[in-house]
């Protein structure tokens, strides 16, 4: 039987769970429900309820598994273990582009992509007030942290630090033992934010800190949670002789069993691009750009209409609702 959502059959994405991860798993429909089979146990899951789908190592998935969850609005992503790598994205076409179009507004005006930069530097410094700072200022106060918080994690071990050394291209090449296993640990980390913004619809492209790279976004994101993750499992890695890429993959794997980071990817993500209003519909809207009226409707015959038919504006709609300065300026 075939189905597709239309909008009101679609959950709101506050009210899915943020995001499945499956791995050494049989992915398959029954319904309009995916079906999760492994050796242990067989599990039913409404496919509108998951906002995105994370495939790990050892899972097949058919076509009708996947078309289901794209006309759900799900998005799949195909991962390493437990996201710690991102290999690609689908997004299926029940989706809307609510929360790209809103980024794509904040990042192409200067006032408004500063107000996204301080509410990152406010989650890093929270009994300060940062809303007047420069960028300059700011990336002088976030330096400062950094090097306190190496300092700090080297005293608490005992290894010895002197400073950040990093090779583009090939983390793993350049420093001492805790530089390499830093390197390794934010590429890990740069993995999982990427397959959360992707499946969530956002772009990881558009930075508002970072800039000229097709991962600006993702880079700004992890900068966000480098301080509880990556930074002093490299100093507790190196302090136990444990030096190998993969040591720092597989603790890093393992701090994610909780779930925890992921959520707080995608709540991050809503909250500085859509400030407090994140229950909006992101169901899909298939509309036409016109430059005098925002937004018309698609699949209308306008060969009959010109700039002198009077009666245009009975089918115009409107776009979505921009806010002229968001809720957290």
């Amino acid at each position: 039987m075939w189905w597709r959502a239309e909008p009101h059959d679609l959950h709101r994405i506050t009210d899915r769970v943020s995001s499945l991860y499956v791995e050494r798993t049989h992915v398959d429909r029954d319904d309009n429900a995916v079906v999760l089979v492994n050796k242990e146990r067989t599990v039913r899951v409404p496919a509108a309820f998951i906002a995105v789908l994370l495939l790990g190592p050892g899972t097949r998935v058919t076509h009708q598994a996947v078309t289901l969850l794209g006309d759900s609005g799900t998005s799949v992503c195909w991962v390493g273990e437990h996201g710690v790598r991102m290999y690609a994205a689908g997004l299926g076409p029940s989706r809307g582009a609510r929360l790209l179009n809103q980024q794509a507004w904040l990042v192409s005006r200067v006032q408004q992509r500063l107000g996204v930069a301080r509410a990152m530097y406010a989650q890093r410094f929270p009994n300060e007030d940062v809303s007047q700072l420069t960028m300059q200022q700011l990336r002088g106060r976030e330096g400062a942290r950094i090097k306190r918080l190496y300092k700090h994690h080297a005293q608490r071990t005992g290894v010895e630090w002197s400073h950040r050394q990093y090779k583009h291209g090939d983390p793993f090449a350049a420093g001492d033992d805790v530089n390499r296993l830093l390197s390794a640990g934010n590429s890990c980390l740069y993995g999982i934010c990427h397959a959360a913004i992707t499946g969530i619809g956002a772009s990881p492209g558009l930075g508002f800190i970072h800039t000229g790279s097709a991962m600006s976004f993702v880079l700004d994101i992890a900068d966000l949670y480098k301080a509880d993750y990556t930074i002093p499992l490299a100093f507790d890695l190196a302090a136990a002789g444990h030096l190998d890429e993969r040591d720092m993959r597989l603790a890093f794997r393992d701090r994610l069993t909780d779930g925890r980071l992921l959520k707080r990817i995608v709540t991050d993500v809503h909250h500085l691009i859509l400030g407090e209003d994140v229950e909006g519909d992101d169901a899909d809207t298939i509309a036409l750009w016109d430059d005098k009226l925002g937004a018309v409707p698609g699949g209308v015959d306008w060969s009959r209409n010109d700039e002198t038919d009077q009666h245009l504006h009975h089918h115009v709609v409107s776009g979505p609702e921009l806010p002229e300065r968001p809720s957290w300026q």
